[in-house]
């Protein structure tokens, strides 16, 4: 059951389960963000970690393999396996701001790129 229906609409003590409010004690309800509660605590939070999926490299492959070299510090042979093997990430974890640098740069070379 979802945190906020157990904490919510019944007459009750205070804060606790079916009190008719929604206790900040409970750690569940706190981290809560499932489908059934949409615009919990931890969906209002912001994206800090993103990965750099390439979908397609397009017809500059090529200059795709060099920008993916270049990013990753991979050999010629692994930087185009990823490359050939898309859909794929090329880097995972990463700050907004280096995400949008390096699809800036693939797409440039000609790839398709997706945020995630």
């Amino acid at each position: 059951m979802c945190c906020r229906r157990r904490h919510s609409g019944q007459p009750g003590g205070a804060g606790g389960v079916g009190s008719g409010r929604q206790s900040a004690n409970c750690p569940a309800y706190a981290a809560h963000s499932g489908p059934e509660c949409p615009g919990g605590a931890a969906a209002a939070e912001e994206k800090t970690e993103f990965d750099v999926v390439l979908t397609s490299a397009g017809a500059g492959k090529i200059n795709v393999i060099k920008v993916v070299r270049e990013a990753t510090g991979l050999g010629l042979k692994e930087a185009k396996e990823i490359v050939d093997g898309a859909p794929k990430a090329v880097k995972e974890k990463i700050s907004k701001a280096d995400a949008d640098a390096l699809k800036a740069k693939l797409e440039e070379a000609g790839a398709s790129v997706e945020l995630k």
